[in-house]
């Protein structure tokens, strides 16, 4: 038996990196899959590989959030796993960040996971696991981060407070934060030299020595999910090659 047979899986943000990763994995092990994302081809030749639901949605829009797991609820029954993955990113030093700017990173990063948390939750059966995409950003201070990183450690609060809330019904909230980890957002708008560059520099910064990949971010995203982790409640996991931990 598989670990996920008969496990619902809703992803929000799983159209690449470390969605996609966790995505693919679930699927291995057996699960039912929600998918939502804003790329539309990329969903559909999600469907077609995962045999998932995959449903258009931006996590920054309410409505979008709430019709995708309206849909998901149709199609699956209920939710036994929620992964909120969804997020932005964005750098600007202090003087530098304007109100859209800050918006623009807050209302993805934050107020969109609460939302489409606090959404999810009638759908979600007891007993079941909620994991969401933190950083390594809420605790390290990275100068030109100030955005990103104030709506990481929020997130981080306000999942500490939604997984005592939920005690009563024995959903398990946790968060997984990525050091610097080698997905396609870094990738974008870049020359072949300037993404190696990228890769040289962030590399650097891990003790480990190398950037992680994101398939093994997922694999604790995954253990979070599972069985495994039953007495496992409210932590933040870093999976950073020992940035925080030993930088």
């Amino acid at each position: 038996m598989k670990r996920f047979d008969n496990t619902c899986v809703a992803i929000l943000g799983g159209t690449a990196g470390i969605g996609l990763a966790a995505a693919r994995m679930f699927a291995a092990e057996g699960a039912k899959l929600a998918i939502t994302g804003r790329n539309t081809d990329a969903l559909r030749e999600i469907a077609e590989e995962l045999d998932a639901i995959c449903i258009r949605s931006d996590i920054g829009i309410l409505n979008d959030t709430e019709n995708a797991l309206n849909d998901t609820k149709e199609a699956l029954g209920g939710i036994d796993v929620l992964f909120v993955n969804a997020g932005v990113g964005g750098f600007a030093m202090v003087p530098d960040v304007t109100p859209e700017f800050w918006d623009n990173i807050h209302t993805v990063n934050l107020r969109g996971a609460f939302f489409a948390i606090q959404k999810a939750l009638p759908m979600m059966r007891d007993g079941g696991s909620i994991i969401i995409t933190g950083s390594i950003g809420s605790m390290a201070a990275v100068p030109g981060n100030v955005a990103y990183a104030a709506a990481k450690a929020g997130l981080r609060a306000m999942a500490r407070i939604v997984g005592k809330e939920l005690l009563p019904r024995r959903i398990r909230v946790n968060m997984v934060s990525p050091g610097p980890t080698d997905t396609e957002i870094f990738k974008r708008d870049a020359s072949d030299a300037e993404i190696q560059g990228m890769r040289d520099m962030l590399s650097s910064v891990v003790p480990i020595g190398r950037m992680g990949t994101s398939e093994e971010v997922a694999r604790a995203v995954l253990f979070l999910a599972s069985e495994e982790a039953s007495f496992i409640n409210g932590i933040d996991l870093c999976v950073d090659g020992g940035c925080i931990e030993l930088g």
